[in-house]
């Protein structure tokens, strides 16, 4: 059984060659049915270039057009992840929290206009996404690779968020994403990713081209130093989900 209407692994193996995808262990990426576990996930993708796809699973699909979309970017956060377990003793550390929320729920955001980026970056929901719609369209662009947000919009909802980086907007997204990834250190944490709520870009969402949308602070928090202070102090931040593509801030 395949997703209903999507591409079976065979398309999805003849895909991958023509586009000549690796990890970056030289491997020949290949998606193949889930098999015995003999290591970490990561850590058998990067070895042996082979990544297990349930044919049924869209979620799963999503994560192979990533790697066909993003091939740079994925095998980068691949290779992070492998390099990283083997000292981590069983326990994910804060870098790996930010290459499984980028991996699941990122985005990438090209674009050059410096007052519209201050807008994303302070959490000015409306006036970013309302009051300066037209320059938003014209002048920023957001690629979504997450592949857990591409299933969730198949049943969209306002809430959903991504977690981004900010590349130029005129040189190769991928590459780009995949240096900013290899210049993280081993001491990054989520913090270096921006929430982003995906749904007000303009267009996205049906009912996001009337003001009040914007207005819902459900969804469209405003940015607050305290509580960010608060969240990033407590017990629960080291237990980020990359499933929790809640509100943003």
């Amino acid at each position: 059984m395949q997703a209903a209407g999507g591409p079976t692994l065979g398309h999805l193996n003849a895909l991958a060659d023509a586009a000549e995808l690796r990890t970056e262990s030289g491997r020949p990426v290949r998606f193949v049915p889930p098999g015995a576990a003999e290591a970490c996930y990561e850590v058998r993708v990067f070895e042996s270039g082979c990544v297990e796809t349930r044919p049924e699973s869209l979620h799963d699909l999503f994560n192979a057009l990533a790697w066909l979309a993003f091939p740079r970017t994925k095998a980068r956060i691949n290779a992070m992840h492998a390099a990283r377990i083997p000292h981590e003793h069983g326990r994910r550390g804060r870098l790996r929290d930010l290459l499984t929320l980028f991996d699941e729920g990122g985005a990438i955001v090209a674009c050059a206009d410096t007052e519209l980026l201050d807008m994303l970056r302070g959490f000015r929901w409306k006036e970013l996404f309302w009051e300066h719609r037209r320059r938003v369209l014209r002048s920023m662009r957001i690629s979504v690779l997450g592949h857990a947000v591409l299933e969730k919009a198949l049943d969209p909802w306002p809430g959903i968020t991504c977690k981004a980086i900010f590349v130029a907007p005129d040189a190769d997204l991928d590459a780009q994403a995949a240096a900013w990834l290899a210049q993280r250190s081993t001491q990054a944490t989520p913090r270096e990713l921006a929430p982003v709520p995906i749904f007000g870009y303009p267009g996205w969402f049906p009912g996001n081209d009337r003001p009040e949308f914007y207005d819902d602070t459900r969804y469209f928090r405003p940015f607050r130093r305290d509580s960010a202070r608060a969240r990033r102090d407590s017990p629960r931040a080291r237990r980020d989900s990359p499933r929790a593509y809640g509100n943003a801030g």
